[in-house]
């Protein structure tokens, strides 16, 4: 595997040219990672209509805010809010007594990120500049925190676990849609950047990603829902595909792959 360093700023250069090209992308093509993919992974046509335009990039792989529960006065953390999509969804449920915090490592998405808040009146979020490994944001001062397919591509999954414990309030909650993987991934696809930066190659074995969690302090973790990422999503794109068709797999095992890479909604609770 590549650098962690290296692969940190191929992640950050990756987002920050799909923000700059108006185009969704985590393993799609143009025009595949739309509406028709959020609608896909739970968002429904009012989510994303009530939005402001080009808040969704259609980079997620589920929908947390639909099952964070989250209440009228909420303070709600997002781990890579991208263009803001699911901060103005969750803005809406907690109300003007509530606060949301995006936080993004790329320069060019909080500035679309912050574009679209501004063009959309929301005066209750706001978008900080940081790694989710290190989140810029004190201690104890979050309810919940919640992240859309971000997670996968960090180089340290622990940390970002610790993290996250760390600014959730005792009995502050978790919960967060993601990549995982159900059998190890052929070698030439982890150690493909490529792969990497569209949410597949860092992708964590489903019973390693829990364990991550649980180490960090979490309890009643809850497995809310898990489905196989359409593999038609994942390799759309032409260098994806002859990445793909590359690795020497016969019939069988190219549809154990296809099967292995899933999309899992995952909630937990910080001990009070």
């Amino acid at each position: 595997m590549t650098d962690p360093e290296d692969m940190r700023k191929r992640v950050r250069e990756e987002y920050g040219m799909i923000a700059r090209k108006d185009t969704g992308r985590c393993g799609c093509g143009t025009g595949c990672c739309s509406g028709a993919v959020s609608t896909a992974i739970g968002y429904t046509e009012e989510d994303q209509l009530v939005v402001p335009e080009g808040a969704d990039l259609g980079l997620g792989c589920g929908n947390p805010v639909a099952l964070a529960s989250l209440q009228e006065g909420d303070n709600v953390l997002d781990l890579g809010s991208g263009a803001g999509f699911d901060c103005f969804l969750a803005s809406q449920r907690v109300g003007s007594t509530g606060h949301v915090i995006g936080v993004d490592m790329t320069a060019d998405m909080l500035e679309r990120a912050r574009r679209n808040a501004r063009e959309g009146g929301y005066s209750n979020v706001e978008f900080r500049l940081g790694e989710i490994e290190h989140l810029p944001v004190a201690d104890a001062t979050i309810d919940v925190v919640i992240s859309n397919c971000v997670i996968n591509l960090s180089v340290d999954k622990p940390q970002v676990f610790s993290e996250i414990s760390r600014v959730l309030r005792p009995g502050g909650r978790l919960m967060v849609s993601d990549i995982v993987v159900t059998a190890p991934l052929p070698e030439a696809i982890r150690n493909s950047s490529l792969l990497y930066t569209s949410c597949i190659a860092g992708a964590l074995l489903k019973e390693e990603y829990l364990d991550c969690i649980r180490r960090a302090g979490f309890i009643d973790l809850t497995i809310h829902g898990e489905t196989v990422f359409p593999f038609e999503h994942i390799i759309s794109e032409p260098m994806l595909q002859e990445i793909i068709i590359g690795i020497e797999l016969n019939e069988a095992e190219r549809k154990k792959l296809a099967e292995s890479i899933v999309s899992i909604r995952v909630g937990a609770e910080k001990k009070k």
